[in-house]
């Protein structure tokens, strides 16, 4: 072929496109600031309960256009780990470890066995395994963010995406009801404020919805109920790299191995050390909370966007069985710890 038409071969070839992340990334990026304004206009609800919120409400209203795909998919992944990252600003290692070694210990045996135990009920129940095991991550741990991040683990080409949205909607669901919930059994059961916090704290999926179980139990429920939620929230790393070992053995012979300790983990305990050791400013911990906020209410409204009322519908009653039992075996643990802690 002569050499002019290789010049004109390569200038009428079409370049291969990358993704558009822009539209996509706008679009979650504006919800999660709007979903921020909002919030403290409603009482009990969170920005990132809100963009989840708003996800579903899209998903099942309307229909995206497919160039949003990839900035929707890059929320859902990349700024969902930053977001759980700059998580890490929130604990202070100094007040965790001020509740005590056997409130402490009670943290672990309800991350544990709620974790296992939600397992081994998902099997009883004959739940899709990874299903399960989002289901345990997210009710044990710290809600959306756990499930998403055991997601990233397991699943990291997003193979059964259809397991973390599901899992994610549950966790909206059962820790809404939890937040009512709690604070009237406490009433029933007169349990003190202080042990009312700390069941909370203990037993409550997300951490907003903590915060609003708090704020009705009142006094200074809410303060140990945060610091005792900041505990389990804690209990992401080593759970997070106990899980990578796992996919690490189950895969031994594929080159795509999982990090023995994933990057976001490393970097979500750097954060917790820095905040710990370091003298911080209070505008750089305003500014790291608020983007936080940012990133994981963003990360939320992708994620909702991916929950269809047909898909929940399809699951069947399994799921949602396996949500209410490991929801009462996460009660039931945190209330038998709190009571012979004290």
């Amino acid at each position: 072929m002569p050499e002019t038409d290789l010049v004109d071969t390569a200038a009428t070839a079409t370049p291969r496109r990358r993704p558009q992340l822009a539209p996509g990334l706008a679009l979650t990026l504006s919800v999660a600031v709007l979903a921020q304004v909002l919030a403290p206009f409603v009482p009990g609800v969170s920005a990132l309960i809100l963009a989840i919120v708003a996800g579903i409400v899209l998903a099942n209203a309307a229909t995206l256009p497919p160039s949003f795909g990839a900035g929707m998919d890059f929320s859902a992944k990349k700024l969902l780990r930053a977001g759980i990252v700059l998580l890490g600003l929130q604990l202070v290692l100094g007040d965790i470890l001020a509740l005590g070694a056997p409130m402490l210990l009670v943290v672990v045996l309800v991350v544990t066995c709620g974790t296992l135990g939600t397992v081994a009920l998902g099997r009883l129940l004959k739940v899709e395994p990874r299903l399960s095991l989002l289901i345990a991550c997210g009710f044990s741990i710290c809600g959306a963010a756990a499930v998403a991040a055991a997601a990233g683990v397991t699943d990291p080409d997003d193979e059964h995406e259809e397991n973390t949205v599901t899992a994610v909607a549950l966790v909206v669901i059962f820790g809404t009801l939890m937040i009512a919930l709690v604070p009237a059994t406490a009433a029933v059961l007169g349990l003190s404020t202080e042990n009312s916090g700390l069941w909370a704290g203990a037993s409550i999926h997300e951490i907003a919805q903590v915060v609003a179980a708090g704020g009705v139990l009142g006094g200074g429920a809410l303060a140990v109920a945060v610091v005792v939620k900041l505990a389990r929230v804690l209990m992401l790393a080593p759970v997070m790299a106990v899980l990578s070992v796992r996919e690490r053995r189950r895969g031994a012979v594929d080159a795509r191995r999982p990090p023995l300790v994933p990057l976001f983990v490393l970097g979500f305990l750097v954060m917790v050390l820095l905040r710990s050791f370091v003298p911080l400013p209070d505008v750089v911990l305003g500014a790291g909370s608020v983007l936080q906020s940012t990133l994981l209410a963003a990360a939320m409204f992708a994620l909702g966007t991916g929950v269809k009322v047909r898909m929940l519908l399809h699951v069947g009653a399994r799921p949602f069985a396996l949500a209410a039992l490991s929801t009462l075996l996460m009660a039931t643990l945190a209330l038998l710890g709190v009571v012979l802690a004290g």
